[in-house]
């Protein structure tokens, strides 16, 4: 796909890849030179990703705290002995 730059070095990214990689409006993309091209990609933010990561207990987050509290107390526990 061919893109044309302004004069204000600006380019549209085609429709199709942004469908593709849902690019919004207003987010932010990454250029990185590698060797004689150019890559770009997207740069998704904290709150783009929340939920990509499926839960590894079925409490939740506050069961998940609470594991991770008898988890440390425990490891703590074992290192005065």
């Amino acid at each position: 796909m061919l893109s044309t730059v302004t004069a204000k070095g600006q380019i549209t990214i085609p429709a199709d890849i942004r469908n593709r990689f849902k690019i919004q409006p207003n987010d932010r993309v990454d250029f990185f030179v590698d060797d004689e091209r150019i890559v770009i990609t997207p740069v998704k933010t904290l709150k783009q990703l929340r939920g990509v990561v499926a839960s590894v207990a079925t409490g939740g987050i506050a069961g998940e705290r609470e594991e991770a509290k008898r988890t440390v107390a425990a490891r703590i526990a074992d290192e005065s002995l």
